[in-house]
């Protein structure tokens, strides 16, 4: 083990409680050199995603926990707290589960691959639908696995929100026709008010 490996372990260790804490997992720790510097870089994700306040959280507590602890040393460093982001492999059973319904890469241990989208995944297995057909896959099968970026995907859900979007466009358009046509009751969003 290096003496970078040695590190980052320690540090995976001093930080996955105050992470888990937060309803977050520790996915990645990374250390990198920067010229006098170093760069610590550290990834969480949780189902539903990671948040923009979920990472200034994180971000506090691994800070807290550093500046408490003596693991980085006394050379300058720069931490980066960041989501877990769709270019890391699907390693772990929950990447899969958070991953659901998207389209993955899948190289497997005999050489061959396939490219389908990830459907129900338990602890040991995950069903990838290729070209309309489910396959069943053993983690243990699996050399690597990443998510493909979609641009402009059609899904019954997003038509379905894009539907919802213009109605309420519609909506509003009604209510200023109603405004400008001097049928204003002084109702805002559909509250009563009272002016006094």
């Amino acid at each position: 083990m290096s003496a970078v490996d040695g590190l980052t372990s320690r540090i995976q260790s001093e930080v996955s409680a105050p992470l888990t804490a937060l309803g977050l997992d520790l996915e990645a720790v990374e250390l990198t050199p920067a010229g006098k510097r170093r760069v610590l870089r550290i990834a969480v994700d949780q189902d539903g995603g990671v948040s923009m306040d979920d990472v200034a959280a994180a971000t506090r507590a691994v800070n807290q926990v550093l500046d408490e602890s003596d693991v980085m040393g006394e050379q300058a460093y720069t931490l980066e707290v960041t989501s877990r982001g769709v270019d890391r492999p699907l390693t772990m059973p929950r990447h899969w589960r958070r991953n659901a319904d998207r389209l993955v890469k899948v190289t497997l241990t005999d050489g061959s691959s396939m490219t389908g989208r990830i459907g129900d995944s338990g602890e040991e297995t995950v069903v990838v639908e290729v070209s309309g057909v489910e396959k069943l896959v053993a983690y243990d099968d699996i050399a690597r696995a990443l998510v493909q970026v979609e641009f402009n995907r059609k899904t019954t859900a997003a038509s379905s929100d894009l539907d919802d979007a213009e109605e309420m466009g519609d909506d509003l358009d009604d209510e200023l026709d109603d405004d400008l046509d001097g049928d204003n009751d002084g109702d805002i969003d559909g509250e009563e008010t009272e002016k006094h």
